[in-house]
This record gives structure tokens, C-alpha cells and sequence, in this order.
């Protein structure tokens, strides 16, 4: 029994060490070399996905590869469905008990704040692409209901709970719709998100479109009061438009966004009085304490002592840095240069850190768990206590799941077309002597605002 125990454990070990991005390796390579048939039949390939624990997932990525294929038909079927799995999303105990025993990965991947958000985006984007403006804007009172209970969810200011860029789209859509109150609400509370929030967090300043935005639309509405402060703040004097013509929103999905690894720590174990012991380390400052049961008849105090040292396995982000830093959208000999909105890169990476404090406690106590178990099953037999400590080594893995097909930043404009047929040219640059052109023709009618999304998929290799 024991000797084939240890012949399965190099084939468990392979598959407890591979991250959720290696399991899909086929996917994800496709998909990075712009490959979207061959992604989608990846997925297409997979049906069984849709009832895994990372259906959230699978359905970002239908949805994902099918906007990229131009169907926004169907990639909104998937992104519906994703919305509505976040909806319901109940917390299944038995499986959040058995997280603590193997790993979290049998736990069902709920999304993080900002794929929830992103979503609706997308469904927002593929509206307009459909000419469904109504549509559109239900996805923006969605987006704002999401951002309220955001709010609610966490106390700290420290935390993202707010979303500048969300709200600037809700913004350019209400705008588009010609609704300009709720337009200039929009705009003011992402120009105030990016001003108290982004700049420290995220690296993103307020775009300089969003505040001619906002003196435009407050101009708009009447607001003469809120006009002379805003370009008071701004430095810039409002001057209206009064040419015929239309405006084009476009919208550049740069590089893709980050994806998530493990990484180990080292712990010492302190042992201290009735039970307690902490978990050490000295390098980054981390101490645990934990209490374990003190059995009667356990002279040594607690069942963990005698194991010292200890690895347990935490997530964390890899960035995938964009080969493209900058673009410039020339019309007609005008150019307009596109501004960082939102860096899904960074918003991911300092939401983790900021509550990778109980991503440790969850897995020192995990390991805990653990230990104890394997002690135990020692006491009654050394040979299978020695199998499930070798069991517990290969599943101590780290969550790595995560939405892997998202922008790494998303950047805009804001530019004026004549009525009629427009061609445009989008130069993106390196800053390193590589650069790319790609060419576009727009068709306009007085007064309308259309929307265009480009993506640019290219990333630094590691």
C-alpha cells in the first residue's frame, strides 16, 4: 500500500504545483498572440469549465474572446452570466472547511472587486457596439450599485472601494446619452476618486479630458458657480464648441493584466505557555500567534511541538509589463494624445497587499490544521502518517486564480470629428524605437458621440 502511495506522489506533486495560468497554458498562449479562434476553441473544447469551481472565469473568458471576435451578441450572454454568478454568490461552508485541510482552491473563485467591476464594462462597451444606448446605461446603474456596496464592504480608507475610472465611463455614457447632470456627477466623483485615492494608490492622476469634461458639462447644465471653481482648480478657461460635428470616445486596451503566482515563507515556531504558539518570521516582521488545544495527557503542551520550521505557500501577483507605453491618435492632421484611466496592474497588486495579512493567517492556520492531523495519525501509525505529511506538503498551494484576459491599463481620448466620414491613425510607441500604426475610419452625424475600443495585447517576456 505504502509503495503505491509514493508512485502517485511525483504525479500529484506536478499537478499541486502548477498555477491556475499553466493549467491553461494552451489558452492563455493562443489568446497572448492574438490567436482568438484558436482561444475560443480552447474554451469551446472545455464545456465542462462552465460547471467547475472557476465558472466565474470561464465565463469571463467566453465573453472576453468573443468581444475581441466582434460578437457582442454573445460575449454579453457570458458576461451576463458572470454578473449574475457574482449575484449569487453564497458561501459554501463545507467548502470553506476543507480550504483549512487542503488548500483554497477547492473553494469556488468568487472574483475580486475590480473583475466584478470590469465586467460591466465590457457588457457596457458591447451595448454601445450594438447601438442599444438604453442598455448601456442600465449596465451603468448596475456599475453604480456595484460601486455602493463596494463602499459599504470595507471601512478603511486605505482600501479600493471606489473606482475613478468606472465612474468616468458612467460619466462619458450619460454624457453620450445626453443626460448631462448625472454626466457631471459622474465625472466630479471620479475627478475627486483620482485626486484623494488614485494619485497615492494606483500612480493615476485625473486626466486632463475628464476636467474639460467636467467644465463642459457643468457649462451644460448651468452650474456657473461650479464652472469658475473648477476652472479656478483647473487653471483652464471653459470655451465652448460651437462647430458642427461629433465626438469620438476611443478607448485603448494596452497589454494585458497581471497574473497571479505563489510564493513560500519560511516560519520558526515560538512555543509558549497552555497551548500557545507563534509563528516567526524575522526577515519580513510577520508574528502569528495561534492557540492550539493542550491535551491532558500531552506533557510536551502542544501538539506542534515538535516541528520548527514551517513553509506555507502565499498568492501574489507577476506583472506582465506592456510593451506600448504611450499613444497618439491623429485626425485629420490633429492629434489627440490618449491618458491612463485605470491600471488594472496596479489596482490588482495593491489589493492583495492590502489584505495579505489574513491571506497569511488563513494559511498559517491551514498549516496548523495540518500538522496537528499529521501528528496525530503518527501516533496510530508512522507509515500513514508519514503518507498524509507528504500529502499535506504537495496540496500546501496557494490560491493563483484570476481573471488573466484583462487590460494591464486602459487609456482615452476625447476627440472632435467633422459630420461625415473621418480616417484616423493610432501610432502606440515603446518609447524604444518600437512602435506600431493601425488605422480606423469613423462616420459621424452632428451632435452624436460614438465609442471605439482598441486593444493592444503585447507584453514584456519575463
Amino acid at each position: 500500500m505504502m509503495k503505491r502511495i509514493y508512485q502517485i506522489i511525483p504525479l500529484c506533486f506536478l499537478l499541486s504545483c502548477a498555477t491556475y495560468y499553466q493549467m491553461n497554458l494552451v489558452f492563455n498562449q493562443s489568446f497572448e498572440s492574438g490567436d482568438m479562434t484558436a482561444a475560443e476553441k480552447t474554451l469551446q473544447d472545455n464545456p465542462k469549465a462552465a460547471n467547475s469551481k472557476e465558472k466565474f472565469l470561464y465565463y469571463l473568458n467566453r465573453g472576453t474572446v468573443a468581444a475581441m471576435l466582434n460578437k457582442p451578441e454573445e460575449s454579453n450572454i457570458y458576461f451576463e452570466k458572470a454578473f449574475i454568478y457574482g449575484e449569487d454568490y453564497r458561501t459554501n461552508y463545507f467548502n470553506e472547511a476543507g480550504a483549512f485541510v487542503i488548500n483554497p482552491t477547492v473553494i469556488e473563485y468568487k472574483g475580486e472587486d475590480h473583475e466584478h467591476l470590469l465586467l460591466l464594462y465590457y457588457k457596457a462597451l458591447n451595448y454601445i457596439k450594438l447601438g442599444d444606448r438604453e442598455a448601456a446605461l442600465v449596465e451603468c446603474r448596475r456599475l453604480n450599485i456595484r460601486l455602493q456596496k463596494l463602499n459599504d464592504k470595507y471601512k478603511s480608507d486605505s482600501r479600493y472601494k471606489r473606482d475613478a475610472f468606472i465612474h468616468n465611463l458612467m460619466g462619458l455614457i450619460y454624457d453620450a446619452d445626453r443626460d448631462y447632470n448625472n454626466a457631471f456627477i459622474a465625472y466630479r466623483n471620479a475627478y475627486n476618486i483620482y485626486k484623494e485615492d488614485y494619485e497615492d494608490m494606483f500612480g493615476v492622476s485625473a486626466p486632463h479630458q475628464l476636467k474639460l469634461d467636467i467644465l463642459r458639462t457643468a457649462h451644460l447644465i448651468g452650474f456657473q458657480t461650479e464652472l469658475r471653481q473648477y476652472e479656478k482648480e483647473f487653471n483652464v478657461k471653459y470655451k465652448p464648441n460651437r462647430e458642427e460635428g461629433g465626438d469620438l470616445i476611443f478607448l485603448w486596451n494596452n497589454g494585458l493584466g497581471p497574473v497571479k503566482d505563489e510564493f513560500s515563507i519560511n516560519f520558526t515556531v515560538v512555543h509558549g505557555k497552555d497551548g500557545m504558539i507563534t509563528f516567526v518570521n524575522k526577515e519580513r516582521g510577520y508574528s502569528f500567534p495561534f492557540y492550539m488545544e493542550k491535551k491532558e495527557d500531552d506533557e510536551e503542551g502542544t501538539d506542534l511541538s515538535d516541528l520548527e520550521f514551517y513553509r506555507v505557500a502565499i498568492p501574489k501577483y507577476n506583472e506582465r509589463k506592456p510593451v506600448f507605453r504611450r499613444a497618439v491618435l491623429t485626425i485629420d492632421s490633429t492629434k489627440f494624445k490618449l491618458e491612463p484611466v485605470e491600471n488594472i496592474n496596479n489596482i490588482a497588486i495593491y489589493s492583495l497587499n492590502q489584505r495579505m495579512g489574513l491571506e497569511l493567517s488563513k494559511s498559517l492556520l491551514r498549516l496548523a490544521i495540518k500538522k496537528t492531523a499529521e501528528k496525530e495519525l503518527r501516533e496510530e501509525s508512522e507509515g500513514w502518517g508519514a503518507a498524509l505529511g507528504v500529502f499535506n506538503a504537495m496540496t500546501e498551494k496557494a490560491d493563483t486564480r484570476n481573471w488573466q484576459t484583462i487590460p494591464h491599463t486602459i487609456y482615452y481620448t476625447r476627440a472632435r470629428l467633422p459630420v461625415g466620414v473621418s480616417k484616423a491613425s493610432l501610432r502606440v510607441s515603446s518609447g524604444r524605437n518600437v512602435s506600431q500604426q493601425h488605422q480606423f475610419t469613423f462616420n459621424v452625424h452632428n451632435g452624436q458621440t460614438i465609442f471605439h475600443s482598441f486593444f493592444s495585447l503585447e507584453s514584456i517576456p519575463n
